[in-house]
């Protein structure tokens, strides 16, 4: 299958917007990466990938590649690494697991979600800091590559239920919680935000964690408002930290308070995880 490559050179100013932008592509398989051009100067963003190509506007420059299975480049490029309790590793990669870690086995590629971004790093780090007691009913909206789902089946051995607008993303969930000998503990649905009657029943929520985007996070507040039962938390990710102050406030009208907050770096944007309490 014909290989291809996408790049679009960007002020410093825009990196971190742009790539926010292409985080669903991930969900399609196609790689994403950027690089500093000079110092404080323009970054270049690179896509790579086969086969059909995404619609991304006239001002991207195109190359065709040699045949090659860039998605299988990219997982062989994955490594494994320690975020809170829990060890991420690729599927050809299994030794090494620290004495004591939860290990999550998780494959770059066709669903957004490896754990490497700060965006996942940080509710992985979320989870491993909250009561179990206070998490009885807990729900993954935008479950992506099925991961924080995964992570709180493991960490708490206690039914999750997920789901994700994306039916290819629910299929990869749906294995990746069988390899990591969850499947029984993990339900994953094909949902906009919580419509699907699945999640819809199941509110209200002790917690409702969603790593998606602000954009998205904003349009959920009073879905969210009417999810989180009193005294459960929202734990929420895909923000920059510059977009925290406007995420805070909007579900802050709709009666949660910040409890607290994990900033991370991810190529060289900082990323921001909230955990809001409902009053």
């Amino acid at each position: 299958m014909t290989g291809w490559s996408a790049w679009l050179d960007v002020p410093a100013r825009e990196r971190a917007e742009r790539e926010a932008s292409l985080e669903p592509l991930a969900e399609d398989g196609f790689v994403v990466t950027s690089r500093e051009l000079s110092r404080d100067g323009p970054w270049r963003i690179e896509i790579f990938g086969h086969g059909a190509k995404p619609a991304l506007g006239a001002e991207w420059t195109w190359e065709i590649l040699p045949d090659k299975d860039w998605v299988s480049e990219n997982q062989r490029s994955f490594q494994p690494f320690k975020v809170g309790p829990f060890w991420v590793h690729p599927s050809h990669n299994t030794g090494g697991i620290p004495a004591g870690a939860l290990p999550l086995r998780i494959d770059a590629g066709m669903a957004f979600g490896t754990g490497t971004h700060a965006t996942t790093r940080g509710c992985l780090e979320m989870l491993s800091t909250l009561d179990p007691r206070q998490t009885a009913n807990a729900v993954d909206v935008g479950c992506g590559s099925g991961i924080l789902a995964i992570a709180m089946a493991k960490l708490w051995k206690r039914p999750i239920i997920g789901g994700d607008n994306d039916a290819q993303a629910v299929d990869v969930a749906i294995e990746n919680a069988a390899l990591n000998g969850v499947a029984g503990l993990c339900n994953f649905v094909v949902s906009v935000g919580l419509s699907h009657p699945t999640l819809a029943k199941a509110a209200p929520y002790d917690l409702i964690v969603a790593n998606i985007l602000a954009g998205p996070l904003l349009d959920l507040t009073d879905t969210f408002r009417y999810a989180v039962g009193i005294g459960g938390a929202a734990l929420l990710s895909g923000i920059l930290v510059e977009q925290a102050d406007l995420i805070v406030s909007a579900y802050q009208r709709c009666g949660f308070a910040l409890e607290h907050h994990i900033d991370l770096e991810t190529g060289g944007a900082m990323w921001r995880t909230l955990l809001l309490r409902r009053k």
